[in-house]
């Protein structure tokens, strides 16, 4: 299942307290060049604990990834293999660009393991389509397809398509506080 855009529904409450659709709209997934065939859907986030009644407002979520008391909803969807940008792509032009648009989320993945990253976030996630295969610090890898979910404890990991039709993930990352071993 791919998507060119997303329908997001939004729910706030007006000022005597009642439940409203505040706002209705589709949204364009991120793309780039370096990662030809991805789309990343940034649905909606927060970098506070929620208060309700609220007006369904967006707040602010700055970084891709959540911190402490934030959230972040998302749908990804990358094709099988690994995507190869072109060869006369600008890489710091697109390297520039994707940190504009997903602040944070190239820095979070480590040099010399590509997609390799570890977040201080809960991470809850449902394979729609395709499969994908998680892959942790150790080498450990387990294959999930469609209908599968994964609860993703703040651990290293990465994730990778080798299977042979486009893999798409709904996931929300809730922030956590990550203690330091002794």
């Amino acid at each position: 299942m791919e998507y060119t855009t997303v329908r997001r529904v939004v729910t706030g409450h007006d000022a005597q307290g009642r439940a409203r659709v505040v706002d209705d709209r589709d949204v364009e997934p991120i793309t780039s060049e370096l990662m030809p065939g991805c789309a990343f859907f940034r649905l909606w986030g927060r970098d506070e604990r929620p208060a309700f009644p609220d007006d369904g407002s967006p707040r602010p979520a700055e970084s891709w990834y959540p911190p402490r008391d934030g959230s972040r909803f998302m749908i990804n969807t990358v094709p099988p293999g690994e995507p190869i940008p072109p060869a006369d792509l600008d890489t710091a032009a697109a390297l520039q660009e994707l940190e504009r648009r997903m602040p944070g989320a190239m820095a979070a993945n480590e040099p010399g393991a590509p997609g390799m990253h570890t977040t201080d976030s809960i991470d809850y996630v449902l394979v729609v389509s395709g499969e994908a295969t998680l892959e942790l610090d150790d080498g450990e890898r387990t294959v999930l397809r469609a209908g599968d979910v994964l609860v993703q404890n703040g651990t290293r990991h990465a994730w990778y398509n080798r299977g042979t039709e486009p893999c798409t993930i709904v996931g929300v990352a809730i922030g956590a506080d990550r203690t330091r071993p002794a």
